[in-house]
């Protein structure tokens, strides 16, 4: 359990997991609540993440046993886990995703396969475009409004905002995080944002992205007419988000994992919180 687990990168659920939350209750303020569906919200997010990292393992296992970053802290390049036993995994959780989503309601269920592609497809965008930044970031964008679906089953502008602030936030800091493998991309003929641009102009081009995040955030938080708990959360993680491109310099990528890791879950925790302060009082 540890070895799966540590394949998905269980704690990274903390990026996307607030704004589910946050995308659920603004649902349940018009809608009845219930606990079981929370549950099964809290499952989807869950059994689609798994899903997710565990196809991009899968899918690269060969370029991540090239890479000496991760050669050997990768669980399928060091042999810990088989490359058969981690598709079986995807396939377990694609299955129990759906699953889940059929005991929410039919729409749910009918835009499963749509998240899965999102998601699972993802894996595959670095062999062909530098967007795949931005696949990424929608496939955690799904959260907030996939949440608020599962409880109103209907769209709604405040929830489709949020899943903008994240395409932009996570989109933004998967730019910096993928700064440490611009030389190795390059010789695998791989492609991201720092391949096609350089460092420089990815740094940069990641904090418009940011500043786009803020502005989602801001727009929602006006059309909302949320309280000054709302507001706090927002000044804080826009500050924390200003904070990853103060540690982070285009000739200085040795503190990227506490931009990468620590400040952006941080971010995401604190801004939750403060939200759902607001909406549940």
């Amino acid at each position: 359990m540890r070895k799966y687990l540590s394949l998905v990168k269980f704690s990274h659920t903390i990026f996307a997991m607030p704004f589910a939350l946050i995308g659920f209750f603004l649902a349940a303020r018009s809608n009845e609540f219930e606990w079981i569906l929370l549950l099964y919200v809290v499952l989807c997010m869950i059994f689609a993440r798994s899903a997710a990292m565990a196809f991009n393992r899968y899918i690269d296992r060969d370029i991540d046993a090239a890479n000496s970053r991760t050669a050997q802290v990768r669980e399928i390049p060091n042999g810990s886990i088989k490359a058969n036993s981690a598709l079986i995994f995807v396939i377990i959780n694609c299955l129990l995703f759906i699953g889940t989503t059929y005991l929410i309601n039919p729409l749910c269920l009918a835009l499963s396969p749509v998240a899965l592609l999102v998601i699972l497809g993802y894996s595959y965008t670095k062999r062909f475009t530098a967007l795949c930044h931005l696949i990424l970031g929608l496939g955690l964008a799904l959260a907030p409004i996939g949440a608020y679906l599962a409880v109103s089953g209907e769209f709604h502008i405040i929830p489709m905002l949020f899943s903008a602030a994240v395409l932009f936030w996570v989109s933004g800091f998967d730019i910096i995080y993928s700064l440490q493998d611009e030389k190795f991309d390059k010789e695998q003929k791989l492609h991201s944002i720092p391949v096609l641009i350089g460092r420089k102009n990815a740094l940069n081009l990641s904090k418009i992205l940011h500043f786009f995040a803020f502005s989602a955030l801001s727009i929602a938080g006006s059309l909302g007419s949320f309280s000054l708990y709302y507001w706090i959360g927002g000044f804080i993680f826009t500050s924390l988000l200003v904070y990853q491109h103060v540690l982070v310099k285009h000739n200085d990528l040795s503190k990227i994992n506490l931009a990468f890791f620590t400040t952006n879950g941080i971010a995401s925790i604190i801004f939750g919180g403060f939200v759902l302060i607001d909406i549940l009082n």
